[in-house]
């Protein structure tokens, strides 16, 4: 079992089950055996830090991470410049190359 689904799992039983009084059963019950393995099994602690995999996700944590910027708003303003000048290139200025107005 993976450690996601086994922290996805830990919620689903109540860890007052795992004692034998609590389900009414004998000390020596297989199914409390299992459960115990099972919660012997999680992990303890706080999660660990995942690293960011994508290009999205690098982004997204280097700048709105524990240290958010406004870098983005830069990158947005130079991606419409960038977008509007081509998009005029296109549309106008491809058909002076050669002759004038």
């Amino acid at each position: 079992m993976s450690f996601i689904t086994r922290r996805a799992l830990s919620t689903l039983i109540p860890p007052k089950i795992i004692s034998p009084s609590g389900i009414g059963a004998a000390k020596d019950a297989a199914r409390v055996t299992r459960i115990a393995g099972f919660y012997e099994k999680l992990p303890r602690g706080r999660r660990p830090d995942e690293k960011p995999r994508g290009l999205f996700e690098r982004y997204q944590a280097r700048y709105f991470g524990k240290n958010p910027s406004a870098a983005p708003i830069a990158h947005i303003i130079g991606f419409i410049m960038i977008l509007g000048y081509s998009e005029h290139y296109y549309f106008h200025f491809r058909h002076h190359k050669n002759n004038a107005h």
